[in-house]
């Protein structure tokens, strides 16, 4: 079973939105933090936003202020609000999850256990 798909990727042209969803095979509150991150070609994969079971967010430099991280609770979706997009956002998204303890957000793509398959955003100047 597939347990985190996204969908939402698209293209838009800068200063445009888009939003991401999450679907997870469980309830949102289970997982002790659920993330965020992007890589685009020839690039690492870099971390975007996080939340905790708590609600507790973190962000990116370059998104703070533009992005929004946010889950269903109860629920089994995980979003991610992209506002005042720019051609360097432009990249495979990817949620992933964290099923062990402790409780708080986590920056490091290895901290998580559990990753989707990714949405593509392109975002054209």
């Amino acid at each position: 079973q597939v347990e985190l798909v996204e969908s939402g990727g698209g293209s838009v042209q800068a200063g445009g939105s888009l939003k991401l969803a999450c679907a997870t095979s469980k309830y949102t509150h289970i997982y002790y933090a659920l993330g965020w991150f992007r890589q685009s070609p020839g690039k690492e994969r870099e971390f975007v936003a996080s939340i905790d079971a708590t609600g507790v967010v973190r962000y990116a430099e370059s998104v703070s202020g533009r992005f929004v991280i946010s889950k269903d609770h109860p629920g089994k979706t995980l979003y991610l609000q992209m506002d005042n997009l720019q051609p360097e956002d432009s990249a495979m998204y990817y949620c992933a999850a964290r099923s062990r303890p402790p409780i708080r957000v986590y920056l490091n793509e290895y901290e998580y256990d559990t990753w989707g398959q990714g949405t593509q955003v392109t975002i054209s100047g």
